[in-house]
C-alpha cells in the first residue's frame, strides 16, 4: 500500500508540474471541409489520458484515491470529475395538431401556455429571422429553443436532445432512410421572392416543406446518419427572411455567439462531457480573428501576419495547458454552423474534448452579411 501511495503522489506531481516543463506543440491542420468549416487546430497535451504512468495506474488511482492527502483532493476532483447525473425528460406525447412537437410544444402554441408549462427561458438571443431564440435547459440537459411571432404564438422550435415527437414516428436517432420514407423527398431549394436558393445536400441535413412548416432534420454522419437535431419553422417565418443571410447587427452577432456556445454545451452534456464555461478574455481573441477574416476576405487559422491561434492567444495574455480552435464560414445560422462542426471529425473532437473547460465564440460579418465563426477552447 505504501508503494501505491508513492505512485499516486508521483502521478499527481507529474500532472501538476507538467505545464512548466512540457513544451507546447505548435502544429495544426489547415484544410477546408464541410462547406467552409475549417479543420481543428489543437495544442498542448491531454495529460490525464496521455501520461503513461497515470494511464497504467488508473484503477489503483481510483480505488486508493481516499488515501490522498487532503491538499490533493481538489486536484483529484479536477482529474476525475463526478459523472453527469441524468435528469428526467418529459413524457413525450404524440402531437395533436401538427406533425412535430418539441418538449410537447407545437408550432402555433400560445406563449402563455408554454411559460405556464415550463417557466421562463434561461436566455433570450436575437436570431437570423428577426425574432429571438428563447433557450431552455437544466444544466444543458433537456435543451431546446423556442421562437414567437408578433401574436406571441410559437413559430420556431429547435432541439438536439431527446425531446422530438412526431405523428409519423420520427424521433431522435431515427434513421435518415426512415425520415425520407415518412416525409418524402427533401427540398433541393427554397424560394424567396424571385430567387431560388439551392440547399446543399452535403450539410448533413434534409429540409422538408409540409403542412405549412419547414422542418430541417439534421443527421449525425458519425452515428450512421441518424437524427441528431430538428429545427421546425412556420412557413411565414421562413419566408420573412428575404435572403439566405440576415442583415448584420450587433444583436445578431451576440446572438449567434451565445447560441453557438449553448449548442456546444448541449452537445457536450448529451455525450456525457462536462459543459465549458464562457471566457470573456478568449472571446475577444475569437472575435478579433473572425473580424480580421471578414474584413480581409480570407479563411484560415493563420492570419495575414503569419500568426497562429496560439500566437494570438499568447498576445492576448492567455495561458493554457491545452487549447483548440474551430472555424466555420458561410453558414446562415449558429445551428447550421454547429451541426456542420459536429459532422467533421476534427471539430467534433474539439467540441467534445473533456479537457477543455473554457470557451469563447466570436462572430463577424463580411460585406455580404456572411458570418465568420471562431471557437477558441482552452484549459488552464
Amino acid at each position: 500500500m505504501r508503494t501505491i501511495g508513492l505512485l499516486i503522489v508521483l502521478t499527481i506531481g507529474v500532472y501538476v508540474t507538467s505545464p512548466f516543463w512540457e513544451k507546447y506543440a505548435d502544429d495544426y491542420i489547415d484544410t477546408s471541409f464541410l462547406d467552409k468549416i475549417d479543420q481543428q487546430v489543437q495544442v498542448g497535451i491531454d495529460y490525464v489520458k496521455d501520461q503513461p504512468l497515470f494511464t497504467e495506474s488508473v484503477e489503483t488511482f481510483q480505488t486508493a484515491i481516499t488515501e490522498l492527502p487532503a491538499q490533493l483532493v481538489e486536484e483529484k476532483n479536477r482529474i476525475l470529475p463526478a459523472p453527469i447525473e441524468p435528469i428526467d425528460k418529459p413524457t413525450l406525447k404524440t402531437p395533436t395538431e401538427g406533425l412535430f412537437s418539441v418538449h410537447n410544444i407545437e408550432i402555433g402554441a400560445p406563449k402563455d401556455s408554454v411559460i405556464a408549462e415550463i417557466g421562463e427561458p434561461k436566455r433570450i438571443t436575437a436570431n437570423e429571422y428577426g425574432t429571438s431564440w428563447q433557450t431552455y435547459h437544466t444544466d444543458y440537459q433537456n435543451f431546446f429553443m423556442v421562437s414567437y411571432d408578433r401574436e406571441n404564438k410559437v413559430n420556431g422550435l429547435f432541439t438536439n436532445n431527446d425531446l422530438i415527437a412526431s405523428s409519423l414516428g420520427i424521433k431522435l436517432n431515427s434513421s435518415k432512410e426512415d425520415v425520407r420514407k415518412a416525409l418524402g423527398k427533401p427540398l433541393t431549394y427554397i424560394t424567396k421572392g424571385n430567387t431560388n436558393f439551392i440547399l446543399n445536400e452535403d450539410q448533413g441535413a434534409d429540409t422538408f416543406l409540409i403542412e405549412n412548416l419547414y422542418a430541417t432534420i439534421f443527421y449525425d454522419v458519425h452515428e450512421n446518419n441518424t437524427v441528431t437535431a430538428i429545427q421546425i419553422l412556420s412557413e411565414n417565418l421562413e419566408k420573412s427572411k428575404p435572403s439566405v443571410y440576415a442583415a448584420s447587427s450587433k444583436s445578431l452577432q451576440e446572438g449567434l455567439e451565445l447560441q453557438l456556445f449553448d449548442l456546444t454545451n448541449a452537445a457536450r452534456v448529451h455525450h456525457g462531457v462536462r459543459a465549458v464555461k464562457w471566457d470573456s478574455l478568449i472571446q475577444i481573441t475569437a472575435f478579433d480573428h473572425s473580424e480580421d477574416m471578414a474584413i480581409n476576405n480570407y479563411f484560415s487559422h493563420t492570419n495575414l501576419n503569419g500568426e497562429s491561434p496560439f500566437d494570438r492567444m499568447t498576445s492576448d495574455g492567455i495561458s493554457y495547458r491545452v487549447a483548440g480552435e474551430n472555424l466555420a464560414y458561410g453558414q446562415s445560422s449558429s445551428i447550421f454552423a454547429h451541426e456542420g462542426l459536429m459532422n467533421s471529425i476534427g471539430h467534433r473532437e474539439n467540441l467534445l474534448k473533456p479537457d477543455f473547460s473554457l470557451l469563447g465564440v466570436g462572430v463577424a460579418f463580411n460585406k455580404e452579411n456572411q458570418p465568420y465563426y471562431t471557437e477558441n477552447f482552452y484549459a488552464k
